[in-house]
């Protein structure tokens, strides 16, 4: 049986869907974009800003569950523009520097409030 997961410490869902889904053991984390949930506004300007802001988002949903970043077992990143992979990479990286998820990253048109980045994510309650 599904639980729906919410936090007001992660941004509000700006659409019909909920930040996670509970299911099966595991943790299914809708894609967090670099929103500070005090204010609605994008954390930042830069990439390595908004990727350390959607990362926080997602420790926020995970910590609301008892769980962390070390539950992940796989992330997608959705980027606007990949020629800044290095330096999401090097922030990412310095969140996952050990037993990392398993990743994709994917350049994308654009994305919601013209967000740099966003990160869904999928962790294991073990």
């Amino acid at each position: 049986m599904k639980k729906i997961i919410s936090t007001k410490d992660a941004p509000a869902a700006i659409g019909h869907y909920s930040q996670a889904v509970e299911a099966g053991g595991f943790i299914f984390i809708s894609g967090q974009l670099p929103v500070d949930p005090a204010t609605g506004t994008l954390a930042g300007t830069g990439i390595a800003e908004q990727t350390e802001a959607a990362i926080k988002n997602i420790g926020a949903i995970l910590k609301s569950r008892g769980l962390s970043l070390e539950n992940i077992v796989k992330t997608t990143v959705f980027m606007a523009d990949l020629s800044q992979f290095a330096r999401m990479n090097e922030i990412y990286g310095s969140f996952f520097s050990k037993n990392p998820p398993a990743r994709a990253t994917i350049e994308v048109k654009a994305l919601p409030k013209a967000a740099l980045v966003e990160i869904e994510a999928i962790a294991e309650r073990v």
